[in-house]
């Protein structure tokens, strides 16, 4: 992969493409219209990109009927940037208020597009969610008595696995400029700084790489290992002997990496290092694993078979789907049946228990492809780096 910067943002055929496919599927479900609340769909079919969604206050609303261009009802607030993202149907009213946040809007709008007893689709399945209130959607079904509201979560699954090339570009430009702060990482963390501190230098640096945000940065830090990798980082100091390890998820024009690198803080003992070569040596399994027509469940046998007690480290899955957001779907698990196909875009994260509850993580991200795999990242290497 080149390291050229990416165009920022997408050409209007990305959009379009998108949206065709959506009203395709819509069609072979005889649904009428989809509708979305939340962040990653809205801004996957119109490009509206904000970090106004940190504020829970107001609920936000993207119409696709079976035929014709999305329909965004929204916050006056919200209207320039829709408009900018280059829709053109915006139904906007004037948020916070307090006895009707939208909803009659809402109800136009559906009434308008589709009829009252309209078939409604909207993600109901694993990792999704409504982003409106609870009473607002009850009270919006007790104004539509006709309407249905079938799932459409496979469909946008679907949709959304299979990445185009711009895509994919982007996810690549945040791992190799993520990857620079990791080749960095000895120059500005040593043995006395607090495990505080040493994320904040990490954050620094990634940024000093050109990522436009270190959304996501958790990890652990142990003599000999880590016992948790979500908890933020405490004021305890480094020491010799200690594994440090970060998982950032940067990002680059609204795109996710996702991956992890251990560094050995001055010396650890070889049972680590031994640890540290398995997790590499099954990562390598699940690369060679990960080709068009496997399954999920394959990666996951590949790499489990080369971890004694594989599992034991309580993490749960050894990878996910990467993009928009920092984990997608699917789940590299022992059950999950997910056909690999070519543009999908994954994460390898194996990870080893080592007794007395301490454990290591590894990971990397790839790029499915008709001829296998492509790594994303720049390989972690298979020895434990060390940091002064």
């Amino acid at each position: 992969m080149s390291e050229d910067t990416p165009q920022r943002g997408f050409v209007a055929q990305e959009f379009e493409n998108r949206l065709a496919r959506l009203q395709q599927g819509m069609r072979a479900q005889d649904i009428d219209l989809a509708f979305f609340t939340t962040e990653a769909e809205i801004r996957y079919f119109t490009g509206f990109f904000t970090q106004f969604w940190q504020s829970p206050t107001r609920p936000w609303f993207l119409l696709a009927p079976q035929s014709g261009n999305p329909v965004a009802v929204i916050p006056e607030i919200g209207a320039e940037c829709m408009r900018r993202a280059g829709v053109k149907d915006i139904r906007a009213w004037d948020s916070p208020a307090a006895d009707d946040h939208g909803l009659e809007l809402l109800c136009e709008t559906i009434v308008e597009l589709a009829g009252e007893g309209a078939s409604i689709g909207l993600p109901k399945g694993r990792e999704t969610a409504l982003r409106m209130p609870l009473a607002d959607f009850e009270a919006l079904t007790l104004r539509l008595p006709g309407a249905r509201f079938p799932d459409i979560t496979a469909l946008l699954l679907r949709l959304r696995m299979v990445k185009s090339a711009a895509e994919v570009e982007k996810i690549a430009h945040a791992c190799l400029s993520a990857g620079r702060a990791f080749d960095r990482a000895p120059e500005a963390i040593h043995a006395g700084m607090s495990e505080r501190e040493a994320f904040q230098a990490f954050k620094i640096l990634c940024l000093e790489e050109g990522v436009d945000d270190v959304s996501y940065l958790v990890g652990g830090a142990g003599r000999g290992g880590y016992r948790d990798i979500i908890s933020p980082p405490s004021a305890r100091r480094l020491t010799v002997g200690d594994v440090l390890m970060f998982d950032t998820g940067c990002v680059w024009d609204g795109y996710f990496c996702d991956f992890d690198r251990n560094f050995a803080v001055r010396d650890v003992a070889q049972d680590v290092h031994d640890a540290h070569a398995k997790l590499w040596e099954a990562t390598e399994a699940g690369l060679e694993a990960a080709k068009p027509g496997a399954c999920c469940a394959d990666l996951f046998h590949a790499m489990a078979a080369l971890l004694p007690g594989a599992g034991s480290a309580g993490v749960g899955r050894m990878g996910h789907g990467l993009g928009m957001q920092l984990t997608e779907f699917p789940s590299i698990t022992a059950s999950d049946p997910t056909v690999l196909q070519p543009g999908m875009v994954m994460t390898l994260e194996p990870s080893l228990g080592l007794g007395d509850g301490r454990m290591l993580v590894h990971e990397e991200n790839l790029l499915v492809r008709e001829d296998g795999p492509i790594l994303l990242t720049r390989r972690a290497p298979q020895r434990m780096p060390v940091i002064g």
